[in-house]
């Protein structure tokens, strides 16, 4: 079974006066079928929309808010090697190459 890769926007910043979102702060979390999560996150700027096509601030889904973060951290070639990422790290937490303390 594949791994499953959850996306979320935990927060707009926008213009007060516009309502218009200028930056995007999301999470990925991938979960393996054993239950081992892993997590990223990021922040992500968006170019201006035209005001014309612009989507009223009150009217955004949280799903058209990953579509534009997705889409500005550089499309589907980024978003599936931030799943790759969080592919190694499952791995890695179910079977750790590193570790870190002190031998006292």
């Amino acid at each position: 079974m594949a791994n499953t890769y959850v996306w979320k926007v935990g927060q707009c910043d926008r213009l007060l006066a516009t309502g218009m979102i200028n930056t995007l702060h999301y999470t990925v979390n991938a979960t393996d079928e054993d239950g081992t999560c892993v997590g990223a996150y990021g922040s992500v700027g968006l170019e201006p929309a035209d005001a014309e096509s612009m989507v009223p601030y009150d009217d955004v889904t949280e799903a058209q808010a990953v579509s534009w973060a997705q889409a500005a951290i550089g499309g589907a070639d980024k978003v599936a090697s931030i799943h790759a990422a969080l592919d190694a790290q499952l791995v890695e937490k179910k079977t750790p190459t590193k570790g870190a303390g002190v031998p006292w």
